[in-house]
């Protein structure tokens, strides 16, 4: 039945790509409100609780299998009251639901569905269920009826499941916190080399994702203890990545995970947090090694950001489909056929022997591009070209093969635009900005911080998202989090103060919002709201944990303007994870960066602007193309500094010319104006 016949429900009135895409399903559909569970418990049902988001295959998969399927729909009407929960716009929720899945059955993932009694309290999770039992899965009508049997005959004994989550969910908060085992960086670094592929890069066996964070850990590492092979193991991945299917190599950007070892088959959707953490991580890279492929890497990204992922105000948007027309990855997969319609003989042959086109395939009968097996220089060889003429008939060719592809059906796009992850955006694009010194990328994350402040910000405080002008939810930890990042970020690109000002204001909202002044750590959400928990998470997942992330940017602003009671907040953080931390490290890199920070023999560095313009901003560039991830640095004229940064009071520029204050293991050198100085210092 087309949806112009269908009878929309609820949903039809939210803003969510996600839950619009249930607006038409037979499901009488709730968003997360008061309302739903108020109609529960009048009407003494159990709440189902189902969360995904609008990218999601699996969520797809179930949609069409289950929740636009009449019979199931009645169930659910009959039996239950049922609520969908865009994860992406509620992190909180999808925190909450997704602990209590991985404590119930050992395994979470999306689409996540919870069953909950009138009161909020768990008694029943799992993630994807067929309609009717396969895989080893129990099927969803059979769950339904046997739970809503169990609901309505043993009330008692779910309540008492309930109860003791709810319980034991609330207690996660409220532990000592203990200190970090000596070593534990060392075994972090340990665990990962045992899980290290040697052959084709990244961390343990299939399915592959880029966990970037960790590659910024090693690259932090390998800078301050010499660790060559720390070193190895990120330029290794990036390499592997940036070669394989993963990486969109018509169009830039990459996929969100590979399902094989070799990085060759990617799940195809497209998410703006990967592009983000992906580019950091090139960009670092690049400033270790100086490897011009890896700039070549970013501005490729930085090209489908501005096609497909900028919205019209500034903002990004957050994802793109994996599938199109029904089929995951058609938009990106090619047959040899169409390749040699499109080229030329000569420019065909080196384009699939270099792009591992074949009749057969190399999935599914059609061919997903990648360059694992092929150099410019054996297809230099091979063909007898030069290296240049190669890669001159390579970009010639893509380009043709990109303009074909414009013209199929593209991935749906989740256009909502979502704080936390334009403020990891943000911060990426202006560390390449700063890098590359590449003014295009520069200005992308000022326009979206400009948004940000304009579109997202309500009486000075943060909101989590924006689509066609509607903003909701109050800003959660990893929005400030990450709003830091790209103030930090946006501030070494620029040494305006205004960043530095506006990086001030976000640390004092989130340390009066968030933090946990009796146990220490960051809660994910206010402290008001009417949840059975309030989350407090370190894990690093698909991106660094809000906790981690506002640690390290708490700890430089605090160096860098010498208001040293913002670094009191990471040192507590830390001792509260602790324990989790010294079980498994390697799913904390990103906190254990903090911690590495906080013990390296960090450098505060005062750039005191003088008459003479020329050796000011060279300076500037010195240190915005350089690795120096201990080095917090302050630029600008004298009283601007003084205002932004107060412990350079008494700092001035001598003799009207650039002045450079180097502090370090807390003391300051004798201020001098001869930058080679603290070139050679740094």
């Amino acid at each position: 039945m087309s949806r112009e016949l269908r009878k929309p429900n609820r949903l039809v009135d939210e803003k969510s790509p996600y839950l619009l895409q249930h607006a038409y399903n037979p499901v009488d559909w709730y968003a997360w409100s008061d309302e739903a569970f108020a109609k529960a418990k009048a009407e003494n049902k159990p709440v189902f609780v189902s969360i995904g988001y609008s990218t999601c295959h699996w969520c797809h998969v179930m949609a069409e299998e289950s929740f636009e399927d009449p019979d199931i729909a009645h169930i659910l009407n009959e039996k239950f009251v049922s609520i969908k929960v865009d994860r992406e716009e509620r992190p909180d929720l999808d925190a909450i639901y997704m602990t209590v899945c991985q404590a119930m059955t050992g395994q979470g993932g999306w689409p996540l569905n919870v069953f909950l009694t009138p009161e909020q309290k768990p008694f029943y999770a799992g993630v994807y269920f067929p309609k009717e039992s396969r895989y080893g899965l129990p099927g969803f009508v059979d769950v339904l009826t046997q739970l809503s049997d169990h609901f309505q005959n043993n009330r008692d004994k779910l309540d008492e499941t309930g109860a003791k989550v709810a319980s034991a969910l609330a207690k996660m908060n409220e532990r000592e916190g203990v200190a970090l085992e000596p070593g534990v960086v060392e075994t972090c670094v340990e665990q990962m080399t045992r899980d290290f592929d040697h052959q084709y890069g990244g961390f343990g066996q299939a399915p592959k994702f880029p966990a970037p964070h960790q590659l910024l850990f090693l690259l932090r590492y390998h800078h301050w203890h010499g660790h060559d092979e720390a070193l190895q193991m990120v330029l290794k991945t990036l390499d592997a990545m940036a070669a394989g299917g993963i990486y969109d190599h018509i169009g830039g950007g990459f996929a969100r995970y590979s399902v094989d070892q070799k990085w060759l088959v990617p799940h195809f959707e497209k998410m703006l947090y990967d592009q983000a953490m992906l580019m950091m991580a090139y960009t670092e890279a690049y400033q270790v090694t100086g490897r011009e492929d890896y700039r070549s890497v970013i501005e490729e990204i930085i090209d489908y950001l501005q096609r497909e992922m900028l919205g019209p105000n500034g903002g990004f948007y957050s994802a793109e489909d994996a599938d199109s027309e029904g089929e995951e990855g058609k938009f990106y997969l090619w047959t040899k056929a169409e390749v040699v319609q499109l080229l030329d003989a000569d420019e065909a042959e080196l384009f699939c022997d270099a792009y591992d086109i074949s009749e057969d395939g190399n999935f599914e009968g059609k061919n997903i591009p990648n360059r694992i097996h092929t150099s410019k220089q054996s297809l230099a060889d091979r063909h007898g070209l030069t290296v240049d003429d190669v890669q001159r008939q390579l970009d010639n060719a893509k380009h043709r093969l990109f303009t074909y592809r414009e013209k199929r059906v593209h991935p749906h796009k989740d256009d909502k635009i979502l704080t936390a992850w334009n403020g990891l955006m943000i911060a990426a694009l202006a560390k390449a900005g700063a890098a590359f010194q590449h003014r295009g990328a520069l200005d992308m994350a000022e326009r979206a911080f400009s948004f940000i402040q304009t579109e997202l910000t309500r009486d000075g405080k943060l909101m989590a998202r924006y689509r066609d002008g509607d903003v909701k939810y109050e800003g959660f930890l990893d929005d400030y989090a990450y709003m830091l990042w790209a103030c930090d970020a946006l501030y070494e690109a620029t040494y305006q103060t205004d960043y530095l000002r506006s990086m001030r204001l976000y640390a004092d909202l989130l340390v009066g919002t968030f933090y946990d002044d009796k146990n220490g750590g960051f809660l994910i959400n206010n402290p008001y709201h009417d949840l059975i928990y309030n989350p407090k998470q370190a894990y690093d997942g698909a991106l660094p944990s809000g906790n981690s992330v506002a640690s390290l940017m708490l700890f430089k602003l605090a160096r860098r303007t010498g208001i040293h009671q913002f670094e009191t907040y990471a040192e507590p953080t830390i001792r509260f994870f602790a324990d989790e931390i010294n079980q498994h490290p390697s799913g904390f890199t990103w906190l254990l960066t903090a911690y590495m920070t906080m013990h390296a023999n960090t450098k505060e560095l005062a750039i005191l602007q003088g008459e003479d313009d020329e050796a000011y901003h060279l300076a500037l560039t010195l240190l915005q193309t350089g690795f120096h991830p201990e080095l917090f640095a302050v630029a600008g004229e004298a009283e601007e500094l003084q205002q932004a940064a107060p412990f350079t009071q008494s700092f001035h520029a001598k003799d009207g010319r650039t002045t450079y204050y180097l502090c370090h293991d807390f003391m300051c050198e004798r201020p001098t104006t001869d930058f080679s100085l603290i070139k050679q210092a740094l």
